[in-house]
């Protein structure tokens, strides 16, 4: 399952990022990221509401797909994770480079300063993979929490494969 999520990460270059608001409202904004394996970095405006959020509440909720021309290829992983801003001069050149490996718009750009913008780093503690591709609703998940190793689990949500083979899945022809 590892494997199918950093597949999904690997192909994708956006993410939406869902922190908790100081009212406890959840705020969803969209960022670019890179990934090493289920580790994502992001570039955020010092600035920025997210940041605060962060500082605050470490928690965030990371989601990433795309829009198949047929649902019977929708891939999408879903992540709850934990972020923080990274310090360290070398981790930060790091995480920038990996960015600008992935978003090739950043070539002529350097890593912003320090009091500019926060390099982040987000580890994953809950992955859910969805791979209709599988099945419809064929849904993965692994949970990973330090010092009790991981927990797999596997679930199909059938809604459709009474009526629907797996890899025929189109959406009906408009009438109108």
């Amino acid at each position: 399952m590892d494997e199918a999520a950093v597949e999904i990460l690997d192909s994708h270059r956006t993410m939406a990022i869902s922190t908790l608001r100081p009212d406890g409202w959840p705020q969803t904004t969209i960022v670019g990221y890179a990934n090493e394996g289920l580790t994502l970095y992001f570039l955020i405006f010092r600035s920025s509401q997210k940041l605060a959020n962060i500082r605050r509440d470490k928690r965030v909720s990371l989601a990433v797909g795309g829009d198949p021309v047929e649902l019977s290829q929708l891939t999408a992983v879903y992540a709850a994770a934990h972020a923080w801003e990274l310090t360290d001069p070398k981790e930060r050149a790091q995480g920038w480079r990996l960015l600008v490996s992935r978003h090739p718009n950043l070539i002529d750009f350097e890593l912003p300063e320090r009091r500019q913008a926060a390099m982040m780093k987000a580890t994953c503690q809950h992955v859910s993979v969805l791979d209709y591709r599988k099945g419809p609703g064929h849904t993965e998940e692994l949970s990973v929490s330090e010092g009790s190793g991981a927990r797999r689990d596997v679930r199909t949500d059938d809604w459709g494969s009474s009526v629907i083979k797996p890899g025929l899945l189109r959406p009906k022809k408009n009438p109108l």
